[in-house]
């Protein structure tokens, strides 16, 4: 298997919302809070999130239970929209802290998660990272 468009468009969005997701949690949660940073970063976080999941519809492959072409790591693609629709909903109803858990949830599990998912070894892009630090 080799890097598509679809995976590449997945894996920078992926990364950036790695990046990103530090920046908008802590703008907020400093001492010095930063409502511009925070919101900037928010939305571009946001932003690739949503690439993130829609990208990650149209990849297939690996191993496991499969229904069609869809594996369980695609479980996270209606999860991870849903809880940013629903970061919304609180963040639209003045629910702060609803909206803080939300999108601190989102980052832990989507982000971190199934990125770690992503790296084990059997899975192409985990295959890919070991075996080029040569650890497979």
């Amino acid at each position: 298997m080799q890097i598509t468009p679809v995976i590449a468009i997945h894996l920078a969005a992926a990364l950036a919302a790695v990046a990103l997701g530090p920046i908008a949690l802590w703008a907020r949660q400093s001492t010095t809070q930063r409502p511009r940073l925070h919101r900037a970063a928010g939305y571009a976080w946001v932003t690739v999130m949503v690439a993130t999941a829609v990208s990650a519809i149209f990849i297939t492959g690996g191993g496991g239970p499969r229904w069609g072409s869809f594996g369980l790591i695609h479980l996270f693609i209606p999860v991870t929209l849903g809880m940013l629709v629903m970061s919304f909903v609180y963040l639209a109803r003045r629910n702060i802290v609803g909206h803080r858990k939300m999108m601190q949830r989102i980052y832990i599990g989507a982000c971190l998660g199934a990125g770690a998912f992503t790296l084990l070894p059997d899975r192409f892009l985990g295959h890919t990272v070991w075996s080029a630090l040569g650890l497979i």
